[in-house]
């Protein structure tokens, strides 16, 4: 199970969401699968953070966690990892 952050260009909006599929969950929200969803109308196509759990109770207990965080506290999550805030798709699927 996978938790993940998505944000737009800008990073001004940040969307927390969980699945078992981290790349077509992904690819899901880069390509407007559901087109009224909350990642289309926000564009929120970069994945910039997700960490990795074998537990799914684990993994949606600390989805709801990082819900209820600052937006600080998220920011900072997310630079720890990433400091950039590069797409972290790119480096899950291979390129051609």
């Amino acid at each position: 199970m996978y938790v993940y952050i998505m944000t737009n260009v800008v990073h001004t909006v940040l969307y927390i969401g969980v699945t078992n599929d981290l790349i077509r969950r992904v690819w899901e929200h880069k390509n407007n699968f559901i087109s009224n969803s909350f990642t289309a109308t926000y564009h929120l196509h970069k994945l910039v953070y997700f960490a990795v759990f074998e537990d799914s109770n684990a993994a949606i207990a600390y989805e709801k966690y990082l819900k209820k965080c600052y937006r600080k506290t998220k920011e900072k999550l997310i630079t720890e990892q990433n400091p950039k805030w590069r797409d972290l798709y790119e480096d899950l699927v291979p390129t051609k």
